[in-house]
């Protein structure tokens, strides 16, 4: 049995589950991300880890983008950091600066070439080809180098394509299609669903359940059968206990690129835009449409039937019950936009203010 004081005193550093598949110097990583450096630069220089930019030390790698934590770069001992031009007086001797104007985008780019498994979810099980104790109707069809870990059920006329990973238990109904080098997470479930290339779907996803669609009236609720589907375009992430549910009567879509954090719903009858941003615990209700490039902050939560243009940003805990123009940026519930809702916000203080000083 494990010493437990051993056990705690070690459990902070190790194990380690992610390990660098590769050394970069500082020459690769400028070829990988198209960052300069100083005259004189030492770009034989190798870098084996990450960290953040307060802990590095020799060998490691690390960034600055946030001007919140400029005052951390002086003290910093890794061996390379990312960052922008503006801030090479700040720099230590020891470290190489990578310059960029994109510094935490040039660090993404480089913690997928070192460390490519933690890029989607992996066999839990390490195994490759279809793992003992995993269901595979015989009328499914599983291209070359598909995973599929113990537990899993995929039912009949399934298409999976190649290089994808199906995790450990998870679920995957009759007639679904899953593209090539997709990662569905363990525990998912996905049922009337089309599914793109490169999609990640983290654990515990439930994609094409019913949508919550009723003919309520006084002789009580009607379940209206919904018969639609959900269409999950390429290069799309969606979070960990995500829901998305299929159309009642058309198609849900998700459209090629978007990001959706963990705990969102999404439903019947929604379409998602391509490139957007959705924060946990957001809400969108049937039939609302998200042009390209949206973004919703955490816990905003949308009306049904509403129409959100292209590029418009929605704030934190937004209630958004009318449709919001492209490019607009809105807040507050109800939902307007932010110019106003800040004069809102401020005028209600100073009321507030001022009857609090008149007691």
């Amino acid at each position: 049995m494990l010493d437990d004081r051993a056990f705690m005193g070690n459990r902070v550093t190790e194990p380690v589950f992610f390990r660098a598949d590769c050394t970069p110097s500082i020459s690769d990583l400028c070829g990988w991300t198209g960052a300069e450096v100083g005259e004189g630069a030492d770009i034989a220089a190798a870098v084996h880890s990450v960290a953040p930019l307060e802990h590095g030390a020799p060998g490691d790698l690390v960034f600055l983008d946030n001007a919140k934590y400029a005052d951390a770069l002086g003290s910093t001992r890794a061996t390379a950091c990312f960052l922008n031009k503006r801030y090479a007086d700040r720099l230590p001797a020891g470290t190489v600066g990578l310059f960029t104007p994109e510094p935490y985008r040039a660090f993404g780019v480089a913690l997928q070439k070192m460390f490519p498994v933690a890029v989607r979810p992996q066999s839990v099980f390490g195994t490759r080809g279809v793992a003992p104790g995993a269901i595979v109707h015989p009328e499914a069809r599983l291209e070359s180098d598909v995973t599929v870990d113990p537990g899993a059920v995929i039912g009949p006329g399934v298409d999976i394509g190649a290089g994808s990973v199906i995790g450990a238990n998870c679920v995957i109904g009759s007639g679904v299609r899953i593209g090539r080098d997709c990662s569905i997470g363990a525990g998912a479930t996905i049922a009337c669903s089309l599914i793109g290339d490169r999609v990640i779907i983290h654990p515990g996803a439930r994609l094409g359940q019913d949508g919550f669609g009723f003919a309520m009236g006084p002789r009580g609720h009607l379940k209206i059968p919904q018969v639609g589907r959900v269409i999950v375009q390429n290069d799309v992430e969606i979070g960990a206990n995500t829901t998305i549910d299929r159309g009642a009567n058309r198609d849900t879509i998700i459209g090629e690129g978007s990001k959706i954090d963990n705990l969102v719903q999404i439903g019947h009858n929604v379409t998602i835009g391509r490139h957007c941003v959705i924060v946990s615990q957001v809400g969108i209700s049937g039939s609302t449409e998200l042009g390209d490039f949206v973004a919703i902050g955490g816990q905003g939560g949308l009306t049904g039937h509403l129409k959100i243009g292209m590029g418009a940003q929605i704030a934190a805990q937004s209630g958004v019950m009318t449709d919001i123009p492209a490019g607009e940026r809105w807040g507050g519930a109800p939902a307007r936009p932010m110019r106003i809702y800040f004069r809102t916000v401020a005028a209600m203080e100073k009321l507030a203010t001022a009857r609090s000083d008149k007691t």
